[in-house]
């Protein structure tokens, strides 16, 4: 989306947020849900359910000493439910998981079992049981299902790292070499990073098309790139390391948070313009980075990514007018700024080769852009 014609905006943009992630400081879990669920029944710190779009529900419990093993919390939930699917036992992260395949009375859906963080002197990790079912037969019921299951974030180890529904799905397999675009470099990824990715964006992208009519859109894609956000990071932990020391650009150099945003701009800027007009534009950033090609918002939260991982906070802005994405940093520079969560973000154009700051004057209205906060 090259804008031929850009120039300097020394202006304030004010953008609007949308739903965040719900905590629980009881035990330290997050949980991402997609739009339109809404908090129904539960005491708020040991149990929670929600219903959502098609009449889905989601139920979540935690269990402390209750259970000898994650085995006998399984099968008396199995039990309990007269349920019929199967219970696959997996590693996430050095956390015991299961993944439990949910039929019983005309449900159907998927069930998680995961260890959450342990205290020093607990002798057992507390369980997270969450369980996403809805009527059995309801059209692309598993793309709601899977997404929040894939939400969870079980303590602060996991906030960014791949869902353990794609861990489960795509294991990251062992360490391999990636090229990176136009550098010479070689990162570290795992040899499945790119597939999983891409899996994340096709599922994500597909359950977001179910909200491009309903009112709650905005809220719906705003947690797509959140999802993505979250799963790219530490696949993409090597390659931004490597990056900033190619750049050369040293923490004690004056304005070196600016230097380093600029390279990382030019970086992506140089990318090949690629579109998929039947699917999701965004090509998952460990192609990306590998590749060197992918769109406006594939080539911003890339940007964002590589500066977050140098201790610099960054954003998106986003625009369904516009059809355009652009990275936002917190840093010292002149330029465009757009307001999100309390702060002044400086503005980064990426399809077309200007300097931080530039955006295209056609694109400076307030209310066609929405802010993506990914912390």
């Amino acid at each position: 989306m090259k804008n031929p014609f850009l120039c300097v905006l020394i202006v304030l943009i004010f953008g609007p947020l949308y739903g965040e992630p719900l905590y629980s400081p009881s035990w330290g879990f997050k949980i991402d849900l997609p739009a339109g669920y809404d908090y129904t029944d539960g005491d708020g710190v040991n149990s929670f359910s929600f219903e959502g779009p098609l009449g889905n529900k989601f139920d979540i419990a935690v269990y402390k000493d209750t259970y000898r093993t994650m085995k006998d919390l399984v099968d008396d939930t199995n039990r309990r439910l007269k349920n019929s699917g199967d219970t696959s036992f997996f590693e996430y992260r050095d956390k015991l998981a299961a993944l439990i395949e949910i039929s019983f009375e005309g449900h159907t859906g998927w069930g998680l079992c995961v260890e959450l963080e342990k205290s020093e002197t607990a002798r057992n990790a507390p369980l997270l049981l969450a369980v996403a079912y809805g009527n059995a037969g309801a059209d692309n019921a598993d793309l709601y299902h899977l997404s929040a299951l894939d939400s969870i974030i079980p303590s602060r180890a996991e906030r960014y790292y791949p869902g353990p529904i794609t861990e489960f799905g795509y294991p990251r397999g062992e360490y391999t070499k990636m090229p990176v675009a136009g550098t010479g470099l070689e990162a570290r990824v795992r040899e499945h990073d790119a597939e999983a990715a891409q899996a994340l964006v096709d599922r994500e992208f597909a359950l977001l098309r179910r909200y491009v009519v309903l009112d709650n859109w905005q809220e719906a894609w705003i947690r797509f790139y959140r999802a993505i956000y979250r799963d790219s990071w530490d696949r993409l932990l090597d390659t931004a390391f490597l990056l900033e020391r190619h750049w050369l650009v040293s923490p004690a150099e004056e304005n070196s948070n600016l230097a380093l945003a600029r390279n990382a701009l030019a970086f992506v800027q140089g990318f090949e313009y690629e579109r998929d007009l039947q699917g999701s534009d965004f090509v998952n950033l460990v192609s990306a980075a590998s590749e060197g090609r992918g769109d406006c918002d594939s080539r911003a939260m890339l940007w964002a990514i590589i500066l977050t991982q140098a201790n610099i906070p960054t954003a998106m802005m986003v625009s369904r007018e516009h059809s355009h994405a652009m990275g936002l940093a917190d840093i010292e520079g002149q330029g465009a700024r757009f307001e999100a969560a309390g702060t002044k973000w400086l503005v980064a154009e990426t399809t077309a080769e200007v300097d931080i700051g530039l955006i295209a004057q056609e694109q400076s209205e307030i209310d066609s852009w929405l802010g993506v906060i990914f912390e």
